[in-house]
């Protein structure tokens, strides 16, 4: 019987005060007892913490989840951790995701062919749980450093766009905030899979940064609140033909989101949506960058 495991499943919302800074680290262990032990410390070290035991419902987590860093046996009952390596350096979204094989291997051929593969650290069991957590830790700041931007959309990354909201605070010149969050991704996700989803988030990236250039100046900022939260900082004589672009262009293009057969048989469901949130810099004083994402979620419309 295929055992599938997974706890305290992290998603990001579209709500300013739900939405955890906390790295998240997938586990990927047969060993159910050594999975749930590690499961309890990573998550008392302040961690989201997401278990698999068997090498394609790993796979397919990482699709989904927003990894920090992955912990992957070897030794699992489908595919081996060499093949996950593989493919999760294959998808874009995990190319640059730290990995760290833990193994009952301790033959020098199968570390080196580990390290061929891309992946960071190795640690052979039994090991020392302070180790591995120095080594996780270690790990996720490494890769933490090393890149800033979404893997799919090639824009700036929540921590890039809070030092960003920050110093908005002490501008002089006036600004407006417009935020554009897409709703319905997780159901099309489900019924057309993550590479189609990844196409759309592409693809609605290119009609924003299109509309930022056409109507916009140089000036202009665009990054992520969430994987599938836009946020633009533009001047407020700018930002109400920017959004007006936007809806137009995404209104237009909408159904090609959906496979040829669904359009043909008006089957497509249409599920994808844009909310918005707009906050200007006259509305009132603000005092960082959390209070600001706050009131332009609840200007959108969320809880």
């Amino acid at each position: 019987m295929r055992v599938y495991h997974q706890q305290n499943t992290h998603r990001l919302k579209p709500k300013g005060a739900s939405v955890t800074d906390k790295p998240t680290i997938l586990i990927v262990e047969d060993d159910l007892d050594l999975a749930e032990m590690l499961n309890a410390y990573f998550r008392v070290q302040n961690y989201e913490v997401l278990t698999a035991a068997w090498g394609k419902d790993a796979i397919e987590i990482s699709q989904e989840a927003r990894l920090a860093l992955v912990v992957l046996d070897i030794r699992l009952p489908d595919i081996d951790g060499y093949e996950v390596c593989r493919q999760l350096r294959s998808q874009r979204r995990t190319e640059n995701v730290p990995i760290i094989f833990l193994t009952e291997r301790r033959d020098r051929v199968d570390k080196l062919h580990g390290l061929e593969l891309g992946v960071v650290d190795y640690i052979t069991k039994p090991f020392d749980v302070q180790e591995l957590r120095l080594r996780v830790r270690n790990a996720i700041s490494r890769a933490a450093r090393q890149t800033n931007t979404n893997p799919v959309t090639e824009l700036p990354e929540p921590q890039l766009v809070e030092e960003k909201l920050n110093s908005l605070i002490l501008a002089d010149d006036p600004w407006s905030l417009l935020l554009i969050s897409v709703t319905g991704l997780s159901i099309y996700r489900e019924r057309y899979g993550f590479v189609a989803a990844d196409d759309v988030l592409r693809a609605l990236t290119l009609m924003i940064r299109n509309a930022v250039r056409e109507l916009g100046n140089a000036e202009d900022f665009i990054g992520h609140l969430g994987p599938e939260e836009f946020l633009i900082i533009s001047g407020p004589e700018r930002v109400p033909s920017i959004r007006q672009r936007v809806e137009t262009r995404v209104s237009q293009s909408s159904e090609y989101f959906y496979p040829l057969r669904d359009r043909e048989e008006d089957a497509a469901p249409n599920v994808i949506g844009l909310r918005f949130g707009r906050v200007d810099s006259t509305a009132r004083i603000f005092q960082d960058a959390a209070d600001l994402k706050q009131a332009l979620f609840a200007d959108a419309g969320f809880d």
